[in-house]
């Protein structure tokens, strides 16, 4: 895919730099009055962060910088941006920003990350614990459990976006927890997490940061989306892989077998 926009990795979180925005869009105004008037709504924490950057003071004066201000903005605040911006070249970077946003959250992509983190997380412990491990094959075990259990929590927690319940469905299934998208939205209503009769997350669980809901309108008909945070995520895959969620697992296998 070809680069539209620069989007930066930090902390693992992906983000973009409000100058690179304003060039993408080709907004014609100047930049602090484009950002005083689209900012507004956004939050400052949460939404963007200020950064100085350096950059050439002018094309006569190329190796002579200056410090200005810039942005660091969410995937999510970017796409907004897009919206706000009314333009043809708006709804071209943001269908950009989608499919970044779509291949972070592949479980491929996923995996990938838990991996990197697993092995760094492995290199740290042994290096730390190296003398001892060959005095205490309980201690060198013990890690090598630590490690493998932080895998998956450790690729959830640094997965900044919220994904469908059908994209975590797959996640659960490569890991060995075998389950479909209409199986797991079945577990997830027995164990009370979605409305016994519909696709959208109980209140309480929203209330505690597993779930949000997406609503949008299209062809004239309004339509909400269910999508698990990354601290829903986390939590149930934690769950449904240490056993928590075996009882109603089965209900939902036999229901299955006896459609």
């Amino acid at each position: 895919m070809e680069e539209l926009i620069k989007v930066q990795v930090k902390n693992d979180h992906q983000l973009v730099g409000a100058r690179d925005l304003y060039k993408g869009l080709e907004v014609k105004r100047r930049f602090s009055a484009w950002w005083e008037q689209n900012s507004k709504g956004f939050e400052k924490g949460t939404d963007y962060e200020g950064v100085l950057v350096s950059t050439p003071y002018n094309k006569l004066h190329p190796d002579k910088l200056q410090t200005i201000q810039d942005y660091l903005l969410t995937i999510d605040m970017a796409k907004e941006l897009c919206m706000m911006s009314k333009t043809e070249k708006g709804k071209e970077v943001r269908k950009y920003f989608i499919q970044v946003e779509k291949d972070w959250n592949s479980p491929d992509m996923i995996m990938h990350r838990a991996l990197e983190v697993s092995n760094s997380r492995i290199k740290l412990l042994t290096a730390k614990n190296q003398s001892l491990a060959s005095k205490n094959k309980d201690l060198q075990d013990k890690i090598d459990r630590d490690a493998e259990d932080v895998t998956f929590a450790k690729a959830i927690r640094y997965s900044n976006h919220s994904i469908k319940v059908r994209e975590l469905a797959a996640i659960l299934t490569q890991n060995g927890f075998q389950i479909g998208q209409n199986q797991l939205y079945q577990l997830l209503r027995l164990e009370h997490y979605i409305s016994k009769h519909g696709t959208l997350p109980m209140g309480d669980k929203i209330k505690r940061g597993y779930f949000r809901v997406s609503h949008g309108v299209k062809n004239g008909h309004a339509w909400s989306t269910t999508l698990v945070t990354p601290e829903g995520q986390k939590h149930i895959i934690n769950k449904a892989l240490r056993g928590k969620f075996d009882d109603s697992y089965q209900k939902v296998i036999v229901s299955t077998f006896d459609m």
